[in-house]
């Protein structure tokens, strides 16, 4: 939620940032509702101000003993009465008109963010770790899968349709797996306090995050008026809606692990094959609460222990810098984590890790009360994904497999592995 105060005060830096997201001017238009509400909420003031002295002339006309006049008064300070509530209904349409119009734009970039239309123009910052080299033609992670005979789409697409897995045995242990290494690396080593959320959450909630009302086509909903979380960021920021914290509580680092839905599961057309783009699919995510001045480097510091999963992991893998067309509606700046999957000879999205700014805070009404000064802040929010659990699975899967169809597995792994060095070649739902 952008603050409209901003917007009149920096109309051209408003716009510039629309345009950098490929979206037309506003700012006009938003000022020009605002004045509305503005001229409107001057009226009622003076309707109330008129009340108030009219009130008071009732008693001197009667203190005076003219009747007359202090009936005119009663009668006109009914009508006042009376114009008030109607206007106050009013100006609640009014900020509600406004509301909406504010939320249903996207956040402004950050200056150093690179200007862009989509993923073409996202920016490599580096590269870490050298590709594999096979001495055989590598294969997907799905060829991998079902030749262990622990990976079926056809019996999950019986039980859910298109998009859903089914995982056995040894596989789904390392899903598992990976999903434990991981949170138990962001609480034993980089701070952060692990949270068991929902996984279904209020209309509000969803808006305090982004999601709605711009995302609602793209999200699960049930019969009863929740939704099923796209993303632990959603429940996880918004654990501080609607408070109001110290600044010695800052900064807040929460992580969970969860399943997540999506809808709109991708492009039509594009991975429908395997486990890449699935309407359920496991994450572990991060997420900060923080002092505005302490936001940047935080995302620093978030982007910093994505990365380590995938270096304890051995997975090569490339930092991203997202282009302002390609970045999320909330981000006011994104770094994606890219790995190499060696059986699509390609780079995929594995962690993307974004600073927000007070875009979600304000929609949230969360704030924190300064150690020094008067007033209140709206605190900084940030996420990112500690990592895809599915996507780290296709990972593993496609740099360590073998010749023999056999996988290894690495060795951070195997302490939650049993000790299992290797998802032997011959597979089976009682493997």
């Amino acid at each position: 939620m952008h603050d409209i105060r901003w917007i009149r005060e920096n109309p051209e830096a408003f716009d510039n940032g629309l345009k950098l997201r490929g979206e037309a001017p506003r700012s006009s238009g938003l000022i020009a509702l605002d004045d509305k509400r503005r001229a409107h909420v001057a009226s009622l003031q003076e309707i109330q101000e008129r009340r108030n002295a009219a009130s008071k002339e009732i008693g001197k006309a009667k203190a005076s003993g003219d009747e007359d006049r202090a009936r005119a008064m009663i009668a006109e300070v009914a009508t006042l009465k009376s114009d008030l509530q109607a206007g106050e209904e009013q100006e609640r349409a009014l900020n509600a008109e406004l509301e909406t119009a504010l939320a249903a734009i996207p956040n402004i970039p950050l200056d150093d963010v690179p200007g862009g239309a989509d993923e073409a123009d996202n920016v490599v910052l580096r590269v870490e770790g050298g590709l594999p080299n096979f001495a055989f033609a590598p294969k997907e992670h799905f060829e991998l899968g079902e030749g262990l005979e622990l990976m079926d789409f056809e019996v999950a697409a019986k039980l859910s349709g298109s998009r859903f897995v089914v995982l056995r045995g040894h596989l789904a242990r390392l899903e598992r797996a990976l999903a434990q290494f991981m949170l138990d690396t962001h609480t034993d080593k980089h701070g952060y306090t692990e949270v068991s959320p929902p996984l279904m959450v209020r209309d509000e909630v969803m808006y305090g995050t982004g999601q709605l009302p711009k995302f609602a086509d793209d999200q699960f909903h049930t019969d009863d008026g929740r939704w099923l979380i796209p993303t632990a960021e959603v429940p996880l920021t918004n654990l501080v809606r609607e408070t109001t914290l110290s600044e010695a509580d800052l900064p807040i680092r929460v992580t969970a692990g969860t399943y997540c839905f999506r809808l709109e599961a991708g492009a039509a057309g594009r991975d429908t094959r395997g486990m890449l783009r699935q309407h359920q699919f496991y994450k572990v995510e991060l997420v900060s609460i923080t002092h505005p001045d302490k936001s940047l480097d935080e995302l620093e510091r978030m982007r910093d222990c994505a990365e380590t999963i995938l270096k304890q992991l051995g997975l090569s893998y490339r930092v991203m810098t997202l282009c302002s067309g390609d970045m999320g509606f909330g981000a006011r700046k994104t770094y994606d984590l890219e790995v190499w999957l060696p059986g699509q000879n390609a780079y995929r999205e594995i962690s993307s890790c974004s600073v927000c700014g007070d875009f979600q805070a304000r929609r949230m009404n969360a704030r924190f009360r300064p150690a020094e000064g008067k007033g209140l802040n709206f605190v900084h929010t940030l996420n990112g994904s500690g990592i895809a659990v599915g996507r780290a699975l296709i990972a593993v899967m496609e740099n360590y497999q073998n010749a023999d169809g056999s996988i290894t597995i690495p060795e951070v792994l195997r302490p939650y592995m049993g000790g299992m060095d290797r998802l032997p070649a011959t597979g089976g739902a009682g493997q």
